[in-house]
């Protein structure tokens, strides 16, 4: 098996592969403001900041230009839905790099959105529209680190507050004191078909909706000074829960597509929630919020993924990714089809290469 010389060479490998395969304006879903293109292109904007390949930040730039227009209004995208917020994290470093107000409107356009988010009644946000009373996991991912990093640039700490409630309520009603672990979702209203009807929660911890939960919290993070309300608790609930995932962190390093039922029939290896959980406990060792073993099991899942890799000459083939994904049971998640090079696996695939890299220097001078 080909073997690159370092986290940021793989991620390198993988935005060229994908920038082959597609120009930018046509990243699925084409021309639709939508998390799928902005996880993945938040992945080749940080893999920019280290290798300063100018290439990735011009596909990014080419990609928000076709899906704004000049004026800074958004051309397709469901309003209000939280995974048609997230690609708007994108927009601070293109204007941080350019300087052009165009992003500035751009940034406004997608806050407008913010105040038309559907809250439940104990203040969280709807993950759709279409979706009344619930509340998902993967919407801290989608809507937090836009909102603090507004909140911060534009001094308004109401929405940093916000955020913070948002993934204390979330904290509230997911966590699972026996394991530690976050179940994928919870319906106020107890309605949904797949929420138990007495505490409204879904069946199962899933890796993906997990995984999204200590990136996104430590993005919030980086946007917050130490004194502000929140800080230490967001640390603490951060720090927790990556003890409770890496007790079910496999022996080839990865976890499973349904996290703690590992030696269960039916059940696999799934490699975007063991990037994403990589990339979280790498950002943890960075700002020392965790030690040593921290940057050791993001190492292990780094290797597992890696190792579990093809190539097709030059291509890097990215698979056991979960297709795009509600809730449901266990057989419901095991029996979800893989993808290859799917915008959700190589997004996640990025940022644990960025991160890794990233604690792998600041831990050099210590050897």
């Amino acid at each position: 098996m080909k073997k690159l010389q370092s986290p940021l060479c793989y991620a390198q490998a993988a935005c060229d592969t994908m920038m082959r395969r597609y120009p930018a304006p046509d990243l699925p879903p084409k021309g639709h403001f939508h998390y799928h293109q902005g996880v993945f292109l938040s992945g080749m904007l940080n893999t920019w900041k280290l290798c300063k390949d100018s290439r990735y930040l011009d596909y990014a730039a080419q990609w928000v230009r076709a899906v704004f227009t000049p004026e800074g209004e958004i051309r397709q995208y469901d309003h209000a839905d939280l995974d048609d917020i997230q690609p708007g994290i994108l927009l601070y470093s293109l204007y941080d790099a350019t300087g052009d107000a165009f992003y500035l409107r751009c940034i406004e356009s997608t806050a407008k959105q913010i105040p038309d988010i559907p809250r439940c009644a104990c203040g969280g946000f709807w993950h759709k529209v279409s979706m009344p009373n619930q509340m998902w996991l993967d919407g801290l991912y989608m809507a937090g680190p836009f909102l603090a990093e507004y909140a911060r640039r534009f001094d308004r700490p109401e929405w940093r507050e916000l955020i913070v409630k948002e993934i204390l309520l979330m904290r509230e009603h997911t966590c699972d004191p026996a394991t530690g672990l976050w179940k994928h979702a919870w319906d106020e209203s107890r309605q949904a078909e797949w929420c138990d009807p007495a505490t409204g929660l879904a069946p199962e911890f899933w890796g993906r909706s997990i995984g999204w939960v200590p990136v996104a919290v430590q993005d919030v993070l980086r946007q917050m000074e130490p004194a502000d309300r929140g800080f230490e608790e967001l640390q603490a609930l951060t720090r927790s829960l990556l003890l409770s995932v890496r007790k079910y962190q496999s022996a080839d390093g990865r976890w499973y597509q349904v996290v703690d039922k590992g030696g269960q029939p039916g059940n696999w290896l799934e490699n975007s929630c063991s990037c994403l959980f990589s990339a979280a406990l790498s950002r943890a060792y960075i700002t020392r919020l965790m030690g040593q073993e921290a940057l050791t099991d993001a190492m292990r899942a780094f290797v597992g993924v890696r190792d579990s890799l093809e190539w097709d000459g030059e291509n890097l083939l990215i698979g056991n990714v979960c297709i795009g994904t509600g809730v449901g049971d266990y057989t419901f998640y095991c029996e979800r089809p893989c993808s290859v090079n799917d915008l959700h696996g190589v997004g996640a695939f990025l940022l644990m290469c960025t991160e890794l890299q990233q604690a792998l220097d600041q831990a050099a001078p210590e050897n």
